[in-house]
């Protein structure tokens, strides 16, 4: 039997050395993103990586195993051994949304993973293009309200948080507004910005230049406070839509069965790596929000996020194409 079979089995069992967790980590560490190279999602990986690999002592080497929404890699992290040294790069993506609307997946997002840090979140924001006949909220409800199914919006996909968060404020404010999807933001934003389709939800970093030089007119936003780079523009829960006030989150996670102390070095490494204030201000230059909490929060919040996209999946009674 193989060596990565045995230790499976043998923490399976509930037989994970103590030796193990306390020699940990004693070669190179990969962490591997479910996406492809460029993105917001790699970026982080690849900023957190070298502070992390000298705060635990070795090597963190950033792999990518894009396809499937994120699903292709997160499956590769939920198969491999418990021991540390396969971790994972987790996103609302990987861990609610498509597991939501894609019964294939192969993996539960909530028992099947070790949940170990949320290291960023990322505000998203809802957008319209300059000539939209509304340039703040109230003005944009009372536009899309007055004329259902005359207005679209952009996403980057079907089954995407974006799409989905969408499709969280259409539920909650009872408005039709027709999905247009997309192979990414890049397209639906390049219509958006042409005027193609009016409106688009997108992640903050990749929307705020459009929006910095008029190209995009935003209207809400999903973060914790009014943003330092948008001050005049509202949170959604300002606006009575706190269900719809979530950002993508980038977090670390590894197989079930990790042992504890293990776990605990690396949110600790972590957050020692983000006490640095050239990480964070990397980090931060993403249009991020460093987060670091404990793996009990991290779980909690992967938890909530699931099933907010599953009763949104299921009372929307969306598909995938």
């Amino acid at each position: 039997m193989k060596r990565r079979q045995v230790l499976t089995l043998a923490c399976a069992l509930g037989a994970c050395s103590l030796a193990l967790a306390q020699s940990y980590p004693n070669k190179v560490i990969k962490l591997q993103v479910p996406f492809a190279p460029g993105g917001t999602t790699d970026v982080v990986a690849r900023i957190i990586a070298d502070p992390l690999g000298k705060a635990l002592g070795q090597s963190v080497i950033v792999e990518n195993k894009a396809g499937g929404g994120g699903s292709i890699g997160a499956a590769e992290t939920a198969r491999a051994a418990p021991d540390g040294y396969n971790l994972g790069l987790a996103t609302v993506s990987s861990m609610a949304a498509n597991p939501a609307i894609n019964p294939k997946i192969p993996y539960n997002p909530v028992t099947d993973f070790t949940p170990i840090i949320n290291i960023a979140a990322t505000p998203n924001v809802l957008a319209v293009h300059p000539s939209f006949p509304a340039k703040d909220y109230k003005a944009f409800i009372e536009a899309v309200k007055k004329a259902p199914g005359k207005y679209s919006h952009a996403s980057s996909g079907t089954g995407t948080i974006l799409h989905l968060q969408m499709e969280l404020f259409k539920e909650q404010t009872k408005t039709f507004i027709t999905h247009i999807p997309y192979r990414g933001s890049g397209p639906a934003l390049n219509d958006a910005v042409a005027g193609q389709v009016e409106m688009i939800f997108d992640n903050l970093p990749s929307a705020l230049p459009f929006i910095q030089t008029g190209k995009l007119v935003p209207i809400a936003v999903a973060a914790p406070k009014r943003l330092e780079q948008l001050p005049n523009v509202p949170t959604f829960k300002e606006v009575g839509l706190e269900p719809v006030n979530r950002m993508a989150f980038f977090g670390i996670i590894g197989p079930k069965g990790l042992p504890k102390e293990v776990v605990d070095k690396v949110n600790a490494g972590v957050r020692k790596s983000l006490e640095d204030p050239a990480v964070r201000k990397r980090i931060e230059g993403t249009g991020s929000l460093i987060v670091a909490n404990q793996p009990e929060q991290f779980a909690t919040q992967i938890k909530s996020e699931f099933e907010i996209y599953k009763q949104v999946v299921n009372s929307r009674k969306l598909k995938l194409d």
